[in-house]
């Protein structure tokens, strides 16, 4: 695989720019665990690449070795961190423009610099070696001081003054403080949890609705019964609603897909007869299980809740009246 070739070459080159002296191909072929002629080709391949590999001959032995002039650099990371690295600046891709995105890009920066140029071009290599192709998800670049104070509110335990437009058909705009405890990202989307001082209730508000925000000089204190992971581990989404047995049966053109997946931690799969699948899982928010249900068309079929299959059943209708 490309990745195992990419990975096995980095640590040649760490062994190289280790040694002294030079290192025999047998060794080489030993500490990377391959045969001798896939390291003659990572050789020419470094070569080609620009790396000034040097080979001396000694009591009937061959000594691979760089010129005494090359410096590999400060770089204190394995082959997989540093895919790892440039797969999270691919995942944070979505959030381009924002502090997020643009503090690992700038850790990639500083890494680069403090390499030559043969090395910058192979962990550029490294990078290409996985790519992450987002899905749909909100554009936060306009949004960069937002987030930035924000962030810093929720640090500081600073109470906010936002203006915030809701959702639904009317979309109006509110001046409300809040409380911020967590932002966090789910589904393309950044969010906001904590203490809405204008419904005295905690609640979850989307960054990307907000039109305005400033800090106040006000302080808070998160309440020890504010547990986020079980605020939201009870959610399918984002709405935090009671938990509610949701059973649904996906006909065998969905079943692999959906049994490839995990949607939430309470799920069971159980399979049925035709090669058909049924999903049983406790969890809140209506509306999201819904819109996600509708998405399978015809593929999926709710058996309870009741209100659950009778909404899904109305929405089809109205649907299929439109065409």
């Amino acid at each position: 695989m490309r990745g195992d070739q990419l990975s096995r070459q980095w640590k040649l080159i760490q062994r190289l720019a280790r040694s002294r002296y030079g290192v025999g191909l047998d060794d080489l072929a030993e500490e990377l665990e391959c045969v001798r002629r896939t390291v003659y080709r990572d050789l020419e391949a470094l070569m080609l690449a620009g790396f000034p590999v040097t080979s001396e001959k000694r009591d009937g032995r061959v000594y691979y070795a760089f010129v005494e002039t090359f410096r590999l650099g400060d770089v204190p990371f394995t082959p997989d961190e540093i895919l790892s690295l440039a797969f999270g600046e691919d995942l944070l891709r979505t959030l381009e423009g924002t502090v997020f995105h643009d503090s690992i890009r700038s850790a990639l920066g500083k890494i680069r610099s403090a390499l030559g140029p043969q090395v910058s071009e192979f962990l550029a290599q490294l990078g290409e070696s996985f790519r992450v192709l987002p899905g749909p998800h909100e554009n936060y670049a306009a949004m960069r001081d937002t987030i930035r104070v924000l962030n810093e509110a929720v640090l500081e335990r600073r109470t906010v003054r936002m203006r915030y437009r809701t959702g639904g058909s009317t979309g109006r705009e509110k001046a409300r403080d809040l409380d911020p405890y967590r932002v966090w990202y789910r589904a393309g989307a950044l969010y906001v949890v904590g203490h809405d001082h204008l419904s005295g209730e905690v609640r979850t508000f989307a960054v990307g609705r907000i039109r305005a925000l400033a800090a106040t000089e006000r302080r808070f204190r998160v309440p020890e019964s504010f547990d986020f992971d079980a605020r939201v581990g009870a959610s399918f989404g984002v709405i935090n609603e009671p938990p509610m047995r949701v059973r649904i049966r996906f006909d065998r053109r969905w079943a692999d897909w959906v049994a490839e997946r995990t949607w939430h931690a309470t799920q069971t799969l159980t399979r049925q007869r035709g090669g058909a699948l049924e999903l049983t899982m406790d969890v809140g928010g209506a509306a999201e299980v819904r819109s996600w249900v509708l998405s399978f068309g015809s593929g999926a079929e709710v058996l309870e809740p009741a209100s659950l299959r009778a909404d899904v059943q109305r929405e089809l209708t109205r649907a299929a009246a439109r065409y």
